[in-house]
């Protein structure tokens, strides 16, 4: 999933707090004691959802029946994505606040690993038979420069546009509709603000508050619609500066909020906004369009935060299109979580024995399954359990052949950082041409 975070150095006060957090909340440490594996991972802000925290607790009392003398402790940490990740970071800093393993989104993975706070896994997968399961494609996610490994993935994921069918029938639209250009798409949210007043005609995530949801599933959705390599240019080893993509992308994103065809600002800059989507604006009727994720449907399925039966019927899905229908026409963007061993856990071993526990294939379609995700194992993509977990799945699978991953570099996540920044000044009035050469600016920093 599009989850945030930033991997620059943390203020000294901000970092003085969170070290004094993560000592209240991690006792001695991970190498206290050698038979507790102690298991760090993001809790939603949302008390509502849970599954995570079902499926973990499911595994331990499985890892511990089945390693008699050993113990697994979990350790969820409730916070916004960018909070999580702060927190991470300070605790893989020293041996007695380090986790034995912590959920890792790959977006942020290699500015981890370059910081020095990933231990390689290459000694572990190369004795682990299930390892010849995972795609290629899930496997680079969590490949360093270095060529090691330092991560195993439990899932992917693509993105595209849900509608609401019974909005688009009021707004004269069809059910079946499946926009050709980034023109298409704002034609008919224009239509829903004109003939269904009081709904939200499109939400696309922005600003800073959102983090990687606004930069990676709202702006890339749109940058990489416009040609090769808008963001990173892998043959000069350059970031891209003074695109006309990206003024572009930043303009689509002005002409949402300029033309009150999205959510308020107040509303679409809250932190909290995609909570509000998957469990009031789209289960309620309140927005038509959603630029946005292959696992919204977690939300109403499975006791979810939200149980809306009817989902499956009341919403179509449609692939987010080039700007001008260029091919290949569809554009889809990829991520994912792995789980990692830190540099200073004390039971690395133990560890891996746990992630060997979470990723059978069982205990894998489970998981892809409860969060849903699109599966990274082979077995797991042919199960039919899979197959059939919840409608879309199919459609979203679909879109892996034409998805992007972002460049899996250190300073990624602060390129993402200067990202937000740039559909925030859009989103309050900005012009894109500002927001794009402030952009620039920042870019020379971030890249020197």
């Amino acid at each position: 999933m599009a989850r945030t975070g930033r991997a620059h150095r943390l203020p000294p006060a901000l970092a003085a707090v969170l070290a004094a957090a993560a000592l209240a909340g991690c006792g001695s440490g991970s190498g206290s004691d050698a038979d507790t594996v102690r298991i760090a991972y993001n809790r939603s802000t949302d008390n509502k959802i849970r599954f995570k925290d079902a499926y973990l607790d499911a595994v331990k009392k499985q890892f511990e029946r089945e390693h008699p003398g050993k113990k697994a402790e979990l350790v969820p940490i409730q916070a916004a994505d960018d909070d999580y990740a702060a927190k991470v970071q300070q605790m893989m800093r020293s041996p007695k606040t380090a986790p034995d393993l912590v959920y890792e989104d790959t977006f942020r993975i290699n500015a981890d690993i370059g910081a020095g706070y990933l231990r390689p896994l290459d000694d572990y997968v190369a004795k682990w038979d299930a390892w010849g399961q995972f795609v290629d494609r899930a496997k680079a996610a969590a490949r360093a420069e270095d060529g090691k490994t330092y991560g195993v993935p439990d899932g992917t994921d693509t993105r595209g546009l849900w509608f609401n069918k019974q909005i688009f029938a009021k707004a004269g639209l069809p059910a079946d509709w499946q926009p050709k250009t980034w023109a298409e798409v704002l034609d008919a949210a224009r239509a829903v603000k004109q003939k269904v007043p009081g709904v939200i005609p499109l939400n696309v995530y922005t600003g800073k508050a959102a983090g990687e949801a606004a930069a990676m599933q709202g702006f890339e959705m749109l940058l990489y619609g416009t040609g090769e390599s808008p963001l990173y240019d892998p043959g000069t080893k350059m970031w891209v500066s003074g695109s006309q993509g990206f003024r572009d992308a930043l303009d689509f994103v002005r002409t949402v909020y300029a033309d009150k065809l999205g959510p308020d600002p107040s509303d679409a800059l809250d932190p909290n906004v995609g909570t509000h989507v998957a469990t009031d604006w789209m289960p309620n009727g309140k927005l038509a369009i959603a630029l946005d994720g292959s696992w919204l449907g977690q939300n109403w399925i499975n006791k979810g935060p939200k149980e809306w039966p009817a989902w499956s019927t009341v919403l179509g899905q449609a692939p987010m299109p080039t700007k001008d229908g260029q091919a290949p026409g569809k554009v889809s963007m990829s991520g994912g979580w792995t789980w990692a061993i830190p540099a200073k856990a004390g039971n690395p071993d133990l560890a891996f024995d746990f992630v060997k526990t979470m990723q059978t294939k069982e205990n894998a379609v489970k998981w892809d399954v409860a969060d849903a995700q699109i599966a990274v194992r082979r077995d797991v993509a042919a199960d039919p359990t899979y197959l059939h977990s919840m409608p879309g799945i199919t459609f979203f699978t679909g879109l892996v052949q034409y998805t992007h991953y972002r460049p899996a570099l250190p300073v990624y996540p602060q390129v993402s950082t200067a990202i937000g920044e740039a559909m925030e000044s859009v989103t309050t009035g900005g012009s894109a041409a500002s927001a794009a050469k402030a952009y620039d600016g920042r870019l020379k920093s971030i890249a020197r």
